[in-house]
């Protein structure tokens, strides 16, 4: 079902937004060589919570089997969503993105950044420009009025005559009281085709990005999707807010 927000939940989805771009903020101070994964997750938590906020990601889907069981997603390299925090230890000409969820007052923010760890070659934080050039080509698809279509087919646009590849499995989606909502949202498509944008939408948009094939596979942990073929991948998200005009973007500070 898809949630048409009022004011006042819009202004409750700001809040929580405001608490992932702080720890998106505090990541790009916090992301260095010799750092793990387990500790960017923890200082992330103590972040959220410090706000009387609620980590959204940490044990969902409710009474799944393989429940997530951290805070953020921190995936690296050629792990393109969903990657595990833990002992991996962050090396100079890594990239990792970090992904964050956190829910106030019953409202949920979600944005996501690809981080270079260190000094990283040119090639490298080109891909890391292109997940977000992406993101901003959909958000100006992004008001009252159009299709989804028309967002789906920005990212794919411009990512592609770049020379890159957008994932097909995973979707940017509606957000709110729940993590995922409808509508999805994919990184591909065709303008003027699927849902109908209208004002009080918010959506978690998020281009996925890869330097090789579009093709990804699912690790043994039942959470972290890589690069089928290996190669680089860059994720981009924030949460917006559709309006008549130029949407909103609700987790910045």
């Amino acid at each position: 079902m898809i949630h048409i927000k009022s004011a006042e939940e819009i202004n409750k989805m700001r809040r929580a937004g405001r608490i992932v771009a702080e720890v998106l903020e505090r990541m790009r101070e916090w992301v260095v060589p010799g750092v793990t994964t387990g500790e960017l997750d923890r200082q992330a938590e103590e972040v959220i919570r410090g706000h009387n906020a609620i980590p959204s990601f940490k044990g969902y889907p409710p009474g799944s089997v393989f429940p997530f069981p951290a805070t953020i997603c921190a995936s690296v390299n050629d792990e393109l969503v969903h990657g595990i925090p833990g002992p991996r230890v962050l090396q100079e000409g890594d990239i990792v993105s970090i992904d964050v969820g956190a829910v106030l007052d019953g409202y949920h923010g979600d944005a996501a950044v690809t981080l270079p760890v260190g000094e990283i070659p040119e090639e490298t934080q080109r891909l890391l420009q292109v997940a977000e050039g992406a993101f901003a080509a959909g958000m100006a698809q992004a008001r009252s009025g159009r299709r989804a279509g028309d967002i789906s087919a920005a990212i794919q646009n411009y990512v592609e005559r770049r020379g890159y590849n957008v994932v097909r499995e995973y979707t940017s989606h509606g957000i709110g009281r729940q993590m995922h909502e409808e509508p999805q949202v994919p990184n591909f498509g065709r303008a003027g085709r699927g849902v109908l944008l209208r004002a009080g939408m918010a959506i978690a948009l998020e281009p996925m990005v890869l330097a090789g094939d579009y093709r990804v596979r699912v690790l043994d942990d039942h959470w972290t999707v890589v690069s089928a073929d290996g190669q680089l991948t860059a994720h981009f998200e924030n949460t917006i807010y559709i309006r008549d005009g130029e949407a909103e973007i609700l987790t910045q500070l």
